[in-house]
């Protein structure tokens, strides 16, 4: 699994620029699609147990990492796991911050277009406006964490979703790959951890249903477009993906580099017992060069 991880990290470094920023467009574009889901299925539980109704939201969101893993697109935050690749030497920090942020911009557009498509979709109205009113109460509530809560949020976010991914490379099916994302996605979703790439779309969409809504939206929800004037663009990217991009960067820290520390470290290859489990790497985990096909999907 480590050097699945590495070899990853090796790909998605040394892929051309464009075929990074088509990836990761689709990729942001994959979670959005996730959270369209999330609150589609969350809308009109108010009556429902809150648990009940936060673990449906989380399961239906594993639809977006699961449509990350199956297509190979890039995530920003499962790509912090580049730093596997860094520790051991085989990509140099340029290449992995730099990657970094063309993901990372790559997922804000991919975010953007979704917001577009379902506001013209007029998706916002749907359930009498009560599919607009959650998008602005979910979007309104994630502006109203501290720095220091948003940052720690935003750790638990990707330390559930890097976890979600190392698993995946356990898995010898496209099934079993799937299975194994549902529980960790559904935990940090339902404890309302914060995502910095979901949050692309959720806040902006409250914004544009904010600022854009017709008046016939506002009337069916008895609501007005006041009570959430914090739903501003300023407060979006200081108060919320700010804070929550630091938090997502070290929750993949924690887990890429204590499993690179334990399993691929040379120290711990070369200290070995003879007797351990430790037959090649690639044969223990069936692996091929990172310019296969097979290397690629993972």
């Amino acid at each position: 699994m480590a050097k699945i991880a590495e070899n990853a990290g090796i790909y998605k470094t040394s892929k051309p620029l464009s075929q990074v920023y088509i990836s990761a467009i689709l990729a942001g574009l994959f979670i959005s699609i996730a959270f369209v889901f999330y609150i589609t299925a969350i809308t009109g539980t108010a009556s429902a147990p809150y648990g009940w109704a936060k673990f449906l939201g989380g399961v239906c969101f594993s639809l977006g990492l699961m449509l990350v893993i199956a297509c190979g697109v890039d995530l920003f935050t499962s790509t912090i796991l580049t730093s596997v690749a860094k520790a051991s030497g085989k990509i140099s920090l340029r290449q992995m911050v730099a990657n970094w942020v063309h993901v990372y911009i790559g997922n804000f557009f991919g975010a953007l277009f979704l917001v577009a498509i379902i506001w013209f979709a007029g998706q916002h109205t749907a359930a009498n406006g009560q599919w607009g009113l959650n998008v602005l109460n979910t979007a309104q509530y994630k502006l109203h964490h501290s720095f220091t809560q948003a940052i720690f949020l935003g750790l638990m976010a990707n330390l559930m979703v890097c976890l979600a991914v190392w698993m995946s490379y356990a898995g010898k099916s496209l099934m079993d790959k799937m299975f194994i994302l549902i529980l960790p996605i559904a935990m940090f979703v339902a404890s309302g951890f914060e995502h910095s790439i979901a949050n692309m779309f959720m806040i902006p969409m409250g914004i544009a249903i904010k600022n854009f809504a017709a008046p016939e939206f506002w009337l069916a929800i008895g609501i007005s477009a006041e009570q959430f004037s914090d739903l501003t663009l300023t407060n979006f990217l200081l108060k919320n993906l700010l804070p929550v991009t630091i938090g997502n960067i070290l929750g993949g820290l924690i887990v890429g580099l204590p499993f690179w520390f334990m399993y691929l470290r040379k120290d711990t290859i070369d200290k070995a017992p003879n007797n351990a489990n430790v037959m090649p790497l690639e044969q223990k985990t069936n692996l091929t060069p990172p310019s296969s096909p097979k290397s690629k999907a993972a």
